[in-house]
């Protein structure tokens, strides 16, 4: 399959050397092109750029998520359980700082999932979620 397109995402940091640590480090993210005061990583599959700007940087504050303790800024990737339960596995042995735990969200419904989210470090909340199929995550009900 020829990939024609990709989605792109900006956003800010405190600190490079942290987001090196745990996009590269702990998530194994491919880091592209150096430039000052950016980095460049392949995100599964898809481009995000973490520029240095910790004035920038929302962190927790703000609204939360419904019933929740992701905020409502965050972003994340989704993906198979099988990936999924590698990721948890890897941050776990990272040590990240976790703000949901790994735990089975939508029980008993075609978009039945695992969600986890945690904080990157440098003030972003990051989520992953993990289905049967990928594609299930646009599914109703």
């Amino acid at each position: 399959m020829t990939i024609s397109t990709l989605f792109h995402f900006s956003f800010a940091v405190s600190d490079l050397d942290r987001a090196r640590a745990f996009y590269g480090g702990m998530l194994g993210c491919t880091e592209g092109r150096k430039l000052p005061g950016r980095a460049d990583f392949n995100f599964f599959g898809h481009h995000i750029v973490a520029h240095l700007a910790p004035e920038e940087v929302v962190g927790d504050q703000g609204r939360k998520l419904s019933g929740d303790k992701t905020p409502l800024r965050h972003f994340g990737v989704v993906t198979t359980l099988d990936d999924f339960e590698k990721i948890a596995a890897s941050l776990a042995r990272g040590r990240a700082d976790f703000i949901n735990q790994p735990a089975v969200r939508q029980k008993g419904t075609v978009r039945e999932q695992m969600l986890m989210t945690v904080r990157d470090g440098c003030g972003n909340a990051i989520e992953f979620k993990g289905l049967r199929s990928v594609t299930d995550v646009y599914a109703g009900g």
